[in-house]
């Protein structure tokens, strides 16, 4: 059973191709890693993919999502936007379920939010300082505290609802990389206007924590574990030329706004996968 958002559920072009038909909105693609996975190890494991894109921890937990396709005006418009509520992805998860991977907790956070006015001070800045810093850093607390009291919530119901589940949090890629001096200020198939300080921030007090707070997250059960994607991926952020995650945009004109392309659920298939056969072997 793979639970999650945008992050596992592909969304974007550069992670192929939307397969459902009719859409629902969540935009599942078919290079997103559990369909990955599924093609990997179809003969071990039965998929059923329910990832959303946009999706809280709320929406896995209990939650009913309103999904949004690619409608981000006034950037985008999606045709056939608005798309009916999806229920809760625990909801499709039972007593017969054996191994549940689950990727969330950025939405939760307000990742998008924070690039989106990282952007915009940025830009008003000429690329110096850390007007993003300035203006939330304050807030960084609260909200994991945010993401750590609900996913433990999350994997308590998850767990009641699937008793013999074995539940795998898989955590977030590196987006920013150690040097920000690889950032190109104005780049929008990098990070835009987000200025190399703030950058730096995000990095440190914003993703390794929200990585760390999901990890710690996962001591709260027993049948739980953490999948690093991290550590993998520290030499492909959105500013390496062989990066697994897309910038704002991915040429020529595809709004990917900060999410992983193909090789970067490629990379979150493989760590995945040796994860699913230990769970299933026991180790």
């Amino acid at each position: 059973m793979a639970l999650g958002d945008s992050y596992t559920a592909g969304v974007i072009q550069a992670a192929g191709d939307v397969f459902e038909v009719p859409r629902d909105g969540c935009e599942r693609t078919d290079r997103s890693y559990p369909q990955v996975i599924d093609r990997d190890l179809g003969g071990l494991f039965d998929l059923t993919n329910i990832s959303c894109g946009a999706a809280t921890i709320a929406n896995v937990t209990d939650a009913a999502q309103e999904p949004i396709g690619r409608n981000l005006p006034p950037i985008s418009q999606d045709p056939d936007y608005p798309f009916p509520a999806v229920p809760p992805q625990s909801q499709a998860v039972d007593a017969d379920t054996d191994v549940i991977t689950v990727g969330v907790g950025g939405n939760t956070f307000g990742f998008a939010e924070i690039l989106t006015r990282c952007q915009e001070l940025g830009g008003g800045s000429d690329g110096e300082g850390t007007p993003c810093k300035d203006a939330l850093g304050s807030g960084v607390r609260a909200r994991l505290n945010k993401v750590s009291t609900e996913y433990d919530r999350m994997l308590a119901v998850l767990h009641e609802r699937a008793p013999k589940a074995k539940i795998r949090a898989v955590g977030y890629p590196t987006i920013v990389p150690n040097d920000t001096t690889k950032c190109t200020y104005g780049d929008v198939t990098q990070f835009g206007n987000i200025t190399r300080g703030d950058l730096a921030w995000l990095r440190t007090s914003v993703l390794e924590p929200l990585n760390k707070t999901i990890e710690r997250s996962t001591t709260t059960q027993e049948t739980a574990g953490f999948v690093d994607l991290y550590t993998s991926s520290r030499a492909h952020s959105v500013c390496d030329e062989n990066k697994w995650v897309e910038g704002f945009i991915t040429l020529p004109d595809q709004l990917s706004f900060v999410h992983p392309n193909a090789a970067g659920h490629r990379n979150a298939a493989d760590h995945v996968e040796e994860a699913l056969l230990n769970a299933i072997s026991g180790s």
